[in-house]
C-alpha cells in the first residue's frame, strides 16, 4: 500500500469507529450491532481499511494488547467484597459449566456443520466460550436488572475472556504442534497451570508497579492515567512473551488488585482511560470484522444459524439451571440469566489471530472459524439486544423505575421530610451519623443505612448500588458541598444539597458544590426555622388547590420519579403528578 492509502486506511477506520458508535448510542443501541455491520461492509466496498495490509503481521500482537487494556479497565469496576456467599458459588459454576458445556457442544457439531476437521472443530469450540464486558454491560445498562443478576453477569462476562484466551493458545499450540487436541494425560491441563501462574505473577508485578507510580510517586491523574497504560501494556506484553496470551490474565488481575487493594483510591470514572477503551473496541471490532468476506459468509450461514439456536435454546439455559440451582435466586432471575450470554471482542479477536495462523499452516477448514465466529456474534449480540429488555420485563427482574433516594442528614425537619417523600409513595433510605440522629429516624420506621455507608459513598471508585439521587442535608454546609462534589461519581442518578445561608462563609459550601435544592430563598436555616415555628410538609395531588402561602419543594410523578424544584430547575406539573409542599407558619397562639 502507498503512504496515501495507509493515511486513508487508518483516518476511515478511525472515522467509522467513532461514527458507529455515536450513532449507536443516539438509536440506544449496542454498539457492536453498528460496528460489525460496518466494518464489514467497509472491508467489502474497499482494501484500504484491511489491518493485514495497513498492519501487517504486527496486527495480531496489538489486538493482544489492547484485549489486554480491556481487560484491564473492566477489572477496575469489580468489587471483589460484592463477590461473596451465593454470588460467588453462582459465578464459578457458570464458569465452569459454561467453559466445559459450550466447548464440548461445539466441538461436537461442528465437523459436520462446517465440514471441518475435530481439531479446528475444538479450536472453534474454545473461541465460543467466552463473552466479555464490552458487549454485556451495555445490555445491561439498557434492560436495568436487579443488582444481584447483573452482578452475576457482570463477573462471569468478565472473568471468561482471560480463560479463553488462555484455552485458545493452548488448543492452537496443541494443534500446530502435534496436528490433534492431547489433553487425555493431562498435558494441556498441567500446561494450563504454568499459564494460570505466570499470569498471577504478572498480575503481582503490575500491581506493584502501579503502587509504586500511584502511591509512592502519588501522580496526579494525567501521568496516573498514562503510568496505568504504560505498566499494563507492559506487563501483558512480558507475559505473553514468556507464554502467549497470558497477558490476558495478567491485565485482569492487575485490574482486580488496584480496584479492591486499599490505599489506591481509584476514581469512579477516569474519562481519558474510558475514552481510549471505547476507541479501541470500535478500532478492533472494525477492523476485524472488515477482514470477513461475502464469499466467506454465504456457505456457513445457515448452519452457524443452526449453531446459535443451539447455543441460546440449549447450551446456555442447561449452564443456567445447573448453576442457579439451590442460590437463593428466583425463577425470574434464573430465567434472565440463561437468557444472557452475547459473544464480544475477545472472541472476535481470537478468531482473528488463531484462524489466520491455521490457515497459513494449511489447516483444512481453519477458513470458516473466522466468518462463522462472525455470525455467531452478530447473532446473539441482535437476538439479546432485542429481547432482553421485553424478557427481564417480563420475568419481573427490573429494577423499579421510580426513584431511591438517600436522604443525608438526622435533624428533625429532615427526618419529617423523609416520612413525608415515604407517605408520597417513594423509597427513602437515610444517614445519619449522631447516634441521636439514628435513633430518631428509627423511631419513624424510615430505611436507616448502615453507619459506614457515607464512607463507602464518598470513597473514589465505589458505587451506591440502588441509589438514584442523593439529597444532602446535613447541618454542615461544608461537608454537604464536599459531599455532593465526590459523589457525583458515585450514584446512578443526581447529586443535591440545600443551600448555605447567602452570608456564609463557609470555606467551600458558597463556591461550590451540587445543583441547590428550593432555591435561593429555601436556604438549610430558613427550612429549620420554618420547621421549629410549626410549618410542617404536605402531600398532595397536584390537582388540587394549593394552599395559600405553599412552597412546592418535590414533585412526584405518575411513575414515582421525584422532580425536585431546585436553583436550575424548574417543574411544569403534569396530569397525575404528586407534589411536597412546605406548608405555612400558623399565627402566634393558633394553628
Amino acid at each position: 500500500m502507498t503512504d496515501d492509502e495507509i493515511l486513508l486506511g487508518l483516518a476511515l477506520t478511525v472515522v467509522l469507529a467513532t461514527g458507529s458508535q455515536i450513532l449507536a448510542s443516539k438509536l440506544r443501541l449496542p454498539a457492536l450491532i453498528i460496528l460489525l455491520p460496518v466494518g464489514f461492509a467497509a472491508g467489502a466496498m474497499t482494501d484500504v481499511i484491511h489491518p493485514d495490509k495497513l498492519l501487517g503481521p504486527t496486527f495480531s500482537d496489538l489486538v493482544s494488547l489492547s484485549v489486554a487494556v480491556i481487560l484491564y479497565d473492566a477489572g477496575l469496576g469489580l468489587d471483589l467484597r460484592k463477590l461473596a456467599g451465593h454470588t460467588r458459588g453462582v459465578v464459578g459454576r457458570l464458569l465452569a459449566y459454561g467453559v466445559l458445556l459450550t466447548f464440548l457442544v461445539v466441538a461436537s457439531v461442528s465437523p459436520a456443520m462446517f465440514d471441518m476437521p475435530l481439531r479446528v472443530a475444538a479450536m472453534l469450540g474454545v473461541i465460543l466460550v467466552v463473552s466479555g464486558p464490552t458487549v454485556v454491560g451495555p445490555l445491561l445498562d439498557f434492560v436495568r436488572p436487579t443488582d444481584k443478576v447483573r452482578r452475576i453477569l457482570i463477573w462471569e462476562g468478565t472473568l471468561t475472556d482471560p480463560i479463553g484466551g488462555i484455552l485458545g493458545a493452548l488448543t492452537f499450540h496443541a494443534i500446530a504442534t502435534t496436528h490433534q487436541v492431547d489433553i487425555g494425560r493431562g498435558y494441556q491441563l498441567g500446561q494450563f497451570g504454568l499459564s494460570m501462574l505466570v499470569g498471577l505473577v504478572g498480575g503481582a508485578a503490575g500491581t506493584a508497579l502501579l503502587w509504586f507510580t500511584l502511591r509512592t510517586l502519588r501522580l496526579g491523574e494525567t501521568l496516573g492515567t498514562l503510568a496505568q497504560l504504560a505498566t499494563v501494556i507492559a506487563v501483558s506484553a512480558g507475559c505473553d512473551i514468556v507464554r502467549d496470551d497470558t497477558g490476558l490474565i495478567a491485565a485482569i488481575v492487575t485490574g482486580l488488585a488496584v480496584a479492591n487493594i486499599r490505599g489506591f483510591d481509584m476514581p469512579a470514572r477516569r474519562p481519558f482511560f474510558e475514552t481510549l477503551v471505547q476507541l479501541i473496541i470500535g478500532l478492533l471490532f472494525v477492523s476485524i470484522s472488515s477482514t470477513v468476506t461475502p464469499a466467506s459468509l454465504v456457505p456457513v450461514l445457515l448452519p452457524a444459524l443452526a449453531l446459535i439456536a443451539i447455543l441460546v435454546l440449549v447450551v446456555r439455559p442447561l449452564v443456567a439451571f445447573a448453576s442457579t440451582a439451590r442460590s437463593g435466586l428466583g425463577r425470574g432471575e434464573r430465567i434472565f440469566i440463561g437468557w444472557m450470554d452475547p459473544r464480544g471482542i475477545v472472541a472476535a479477536a481470537t478468531a482473528s489471530t488463531f484462524s489466520a495462523s491455521l490457515v497459513q499452516r494449511g489447516e483444512s477448514g481453519a477458513a470458516r472459524i473466522l466468518p462463522v465466529t462472525f455470525l455467531v456474534i452478530v447473532g446473539t449480540v441482535l437476538l439479546y439486544s432485542l429481547t432482553a429488555a421485553p424478557m427481564a420485563r417480563r420475568l419481573g427482574v427490573v429494577k423499579p423505575a421510580g426513584t431511591r433516594i438517600l436522604l443525608v442528614g438526622g435533624e428533625a425537619w429532615v427526618v419529617d421530610l423523609g416520612r413525608a417523600l415515604r407517605s408520597a409513595g417513594l423509597d427513602v433510605l437515610m444517614w445519619a451519623g449522631l447516634d441521636e440522629e439514628r435513633e430518631r429516624i428509627k423511631a419513624t420506621g424510615l430505611d436507616l443505612a448502615k453507619g459506614d455507608l457515607l464512607a463507602t459513598a464518598i470513597n473514589p471508585g465505589a458505587r451506591l448500588e440502588g441509589v438514584t439521587a442523593v439529597f444532602l442535608a446535613t447541618d454542615d454546609d461544608d461537608f454537604n458541598a464536599l459531599a455532593s462534589v465526590v459523589m457525583q461519581d458515585n450514584v446512578e442518578g443526581p447529586v443535591y444539597r440545600v443551600g448555605p445561608p447567602h452570608d456564609s462563609h463557609g470555606v467551600v459550601a458558597p463556591y461550590t458544590g451540587g445543583d441547590i435544592l428550593f432555591g435561593r430563598s429555601l436556604v438549610r436555616h430558613v427550612l429549620a426555622e420554618r420547621y421549629e415555628r410549626g410549618a410542617r410538609f404536605v402531600v398532595q395531588p397536584a390537582s388540587a388547590p394549593l394552599p395559600p402561602e405553599q412552597d412546592t419543594l418535590f414533585v412526584v410523578r405518575a411513575d414515582q420519579r421525584l422532580v425536585p424544584v431546585t436553583e436550575r430547575q424548574e417543574t411544569v406539573l403534569q396530569e397525575g403528578d404528586t407534589v411536597v409542599l412546605l406548608g405555612s407558619v400558623p399565627p402566634a397562639g393558633g394553628q
